[in-house]
């Protein structure tokens, strides 16, 4: 720090800032950010002292995008405002897709249900209860078909959240498109595909972590020659940060998980620049404003410099790093829920000052049930709002040289490779996670949490800050067992018509080809073809990979 700075900084503090904390002392000892990270009271020219403004910073555009992967930000075109969504039916979420794309959506979500997470059937006992309650029921084509029924697959992008089963839920999608006359060359749109954080946070896995890596690698070589547009995997640090983690934790284990997956791309003989432009990233946006717009700007930095100096990708479009938001579900409160309304357009702000390439704004009744139809157009039009009537997409970057936010920048750079050099030593992600590293991690960051909510050193309006034992009650969508009916009499009637033997051999097939090297991806696009239940595929896996069982972290 240059000796004038530190006597500016000196000065400040003797002359103005102590006498201002005797008449008015500090109700904390010291701030933080909600995921503890320090906070200084005032932030100066010192701070950012060793950024490089055109090496490290540099313009909109620039490698290595820290301001954005556009020059012109949304001044050309906006993020897409795609909101998440499925519950009951095929035939009741169908019509909630509708709803939105007439309301001004420009993409769909897919939530689907446990069971179909699970890769099981409705039929499976352990599918009782399940079935249509968290998210859409979908167990065959003949779902599929109904999901999408009177949607051109060719003119709207959709993304998928569906991991273990997520090479049969896409070749569902694919089908569908192939019976409407869409060629998979126009297809747009992500399948999460991310089971390393099912691993690390979810915990809904199928397969043990490398057999479910070769899955995802099948999906990459798949799409590279035959869906070339289509995102291949979402690497997902918003259910790591559901889960408990840290803004840091977030960001390092998110972009360790990408490292991880482009290295068994590498291995498994694909061309870093064919492969790697289809990855995209999923974060959360939580609630301390100015340490998510940090986070992103972070990521993107990191990632582009890890593209080109770790694996010497040539192509700038495998050094963007292109990402989707969600606001924080964990933010959510069941008391009071309107003051979700405002938590939602916060942390959709900071998406957006951020960078977000398309966004998901959750609705104010998310902490009761699935959304209504109501709460979920509020939802997207706080969106609306942001990007019509605000004024904040005019400028690319507004935080782009302030001493704050590029020093959160740079310290949120530091401490996640920081994290990538212990998991570099532990072999990479999947040997970490075999031994619990990232879960640990975030199990105890989630603790620390929790202790400081219970002192009060964390304050959550309406939980343990202006309380109310009064808080209106709000309608709420309720699923009943009758989606459970549907959908077990449509695979009945599935099963029932469609050829058996060709069922057979196309589930043969899948287990020849997990048995041995063949890409995955054709016998399960002939087996869905043949309307082979999810179920089924899954279990031809799991005849030949097992399933995996966690070790306990002590």
């Amino acid at each position: 720090m240059p000796t004038a700075d530190r006597s500016a900084r000196r000065r400040w503090e003797h002359d103005i800032l102590e006498p201002t904390l005797t008449k008015s002392p500090e109700r904390l000892p010291e701030f933080t950010t909600v995921s503890g990270h320090p906070v200084r009271r005032v932030y100066a020219a010192d701070d950012i002292a060793g950024l490089d403004a055109a090496t490290d910073i540099a313009a909109a555009g620039n490698f290595p995008y820290t301001r954005g992967i556009h020059a012109s930000g949304y001044s050309g075109k906006l993020w897409t405002m795609r909101q998440f969504a499925g519950f009951g039916t095929p035939e009741e979420t169908n019509a909630r897709y509708k709803a939105l794309l007439q309301a001004g959506g420009t993409g769909l979500s897919v939530a689907f249900d446990l069971p179909t997470l699970m890769g099981r059937d409705p039929v499976h006992e352990l599918s009782l209860g399940e079935v249509g309650k968290c998210g859409v029921s979908t167990a065959s084509l003949a779902d599929m078909e109904v999901l999408f029924d009177g949607i051109d697959l060719g003119a709207v992008t959709t993304s998928m959240t569906i991991n273990s089963p997520a090479a049969m839920i896409f070749a569902m999608y694919l089908v569908v498109a192939e019976r409407q006359g869409v060629s998979w060359s126009q297809l747009s749109g992500t399948i999460q595909n991310d089971i390393l954080k099912e691993f690390i946070a979810q915990k809904e896995f199928i397969y043990p972590p490398r057999p479910s890596m070769r899955l995802i690698t099948d999906v990459f070589a798949f799409c590279a020659t035959e869906v070339p547009r289509w995102n291949t995997i979402s690497v997902s640090g918003y259910h790591i940060r559901e889960a408990g983690a840290t803004a840091l934790q977030e960001l390092a284990f998110t972009l360790r998980d990408g490292i991880e997956y482009v290295q068994w791309g590498v291995d498994a003989g694909l061309d870093v620049d064919e492969f790697v432009p289809r990855i995209s990233f999923f974060f959360n946006a939580h609630s301390d404003f100015f340490e998510e717009i940090a986070k992103y700007r972070a990521a993107r930095r990191i990632w582009a410099r890890v593209m080109r100096d770790r694996f010497g990708a040539k192509s700038e479009r495998s050094w963007k790093l292109r990402f989707h938001t969600q606001t924080a579900g964990v933010s959510l409160t069941a008391q009071q829920p309107y003051n979700n309304v405002v938590r939602t357009a916060l942390q959709a702000l900071s998406g957006v000052l951020g960078g977000t390439n398309s966004l998901h704004t959750n609705s104010l009744d998310e902490a009761l049930a699935l959304p209504t139809e109501a709460a979920a157009t509020l939802a997207l039009r706080t969106q609306q709002v942001l990007a019509y009537e605000s004024g904040v997409v005019d400028d690319v970057d507004p935080f782009g040289g302030s001493y704050f936010v590029e020093a959160l920048t740079k310290e949120l750079e530091d401490g996640a490779l920081a994290y990538f050099e212990q998991i570099d030593k532990m072999g990479g992600m999947v040997d970490a996670i075999e031994r619990g590293f990232p879960q640990k991690e975030i199990a105890e960051s989630s603790y620390r949490f929790q202790q400081a909510l219970e002192r009060g050193d964390k304050r959550i309006v309406g939980v343990n800050e202006q309380v109310q034992s009064d808080a209106a009650s709000i309608p709420t969508l309720y699923i009943d067992e009758g989606a459970s009916d549907t959908q077990v009499h449509r695979l009945q009637q599935v099963r029932s018509t469609r050829d058996a033997a060709a069922v057979r051999d196309a589930l043969e097939r899948i287990k020849a080809a997990a048995a041995g090297s063949a890409n995955l991806m054709p016998p399960i696009l002939d087996a869905v073809r043949a309307y082979a239940t999810l179920g089924e595929m899954c279990d031809a896996l799991r005849d030949v990979w097992g399933e995996y069982e966690e070790t306990a972290i002590v």
